[in-house]
């Protein structure tokens, strides 16, 4: 089984899983951070500076190191989808899903059915030619998973209908933005921890939202929460380098005297 169909038969199991955002388009990053011990990883193509270039040797990275990778993407347009998808996606994460209609033409974008996802043998996805067509459109179903992100009034309204969409596999709450949407300056306000746990407790997806590093996870999972995303690499870069620092504190100069 490969790494991606690993991933979508745990995630759509309801299996815990934890992953982290990418935020650096490069590589290296991936590779690293696809040799610890996290179950997947999430390009973020829509706040991080993503081209299909990069997103397209992060995905290789991936291929060489056995990880899962997702990629959030900057739109939900059938192109941008199918781009990530060739290059060897693990699926997609969509932000501001709104409705079910909505999420019915994004799980049409997702596989090889009439009007959906273009086909082409010759991709990365496709093994460049090696894979049978007819194996490459059978397994695909398999090994591609889509996340929808509820982070809007109007997503939070009609989740369960979006939940209860085939090929919708997960629901992914955006506290930040779902803050914004309710008027609210604080995501971990009580008004939206009632929200959070309402959509979390969703049936026919898994559902998941993203964490701070050090967070409480269990009252989550306790509403029916099963994957988590915690940190990116940029929040693993600030925070050892302040741990470094701190290590150090009692040698380096005092009142801010470097010389």
């Amino acid at each position: 089984m490969s790494p991606n169909a690993r991933f979508k038969a745990r995630l759509t199991a309801r299996e815990p899983l934890v992953g982290c955002f990418v935020k650096t388009p490069h590589p290296t990053v991936v590779e690293v951070l696809g040799q610890c011990p996290l179950d997947f990883l999430i390009l973020d193509g829509e706040h991080s500076p993503f081209d299909r270039a990069a997103a397209d040797l992060c995905l290789l990275a991936a291929r060489a190191v056995g990880m899962a990778v997702l990629v959030r993407v900057p739109d939900a347009s059938p192109s941008t989808i199918l781009a990530a998808l060739d290059s060897g996606a693990a699926g997609v994460v969509v932000p501001h899903v709104t409705s079910a209609e909505q999420a019915r033409a994004l799980a049409a974008c997702m596989h090889y059915v009439p009007g959906g996802r273009g086909i082409a043998g010759t991709t990365r996805a496709g093994g460049y030619g090696a894979l049978p067509l007819a194996e490459h459109r059978s397994r695909a179903r398999d090994e591609v998973s889509l996340i929808c992100q509820i982070e809007d009034r109007e997503g939070v309204d009609c989740f369960a209908e979006i939940a209860a969409v085939p090929d919708v596999d997960a629901l992914f709450v955006g506290r930040a933005d779902l803050s914004v949407s309710y008027g609210h300056d604080d995501f971990s306000s009580p008004g939206i921890d009632l929200i959070c746990g309402e959509v979390l407790g969703a049936s026919g997806a898994a559902t998941g939202l993203y964490c701070a590093p050090g967070e409480d996870f269990s009252r989550w999972a306790a509403h029916g929460a099963s994957f988590c995303v915690t940190g990116s690499d940029h929040s693993f870069l600030a925070q050892g380098a302040k741990a470094l620092a701190a290590g150090f504190a009692p040698f380096r100069a005092k009142d801010g005297d470097r010389a």
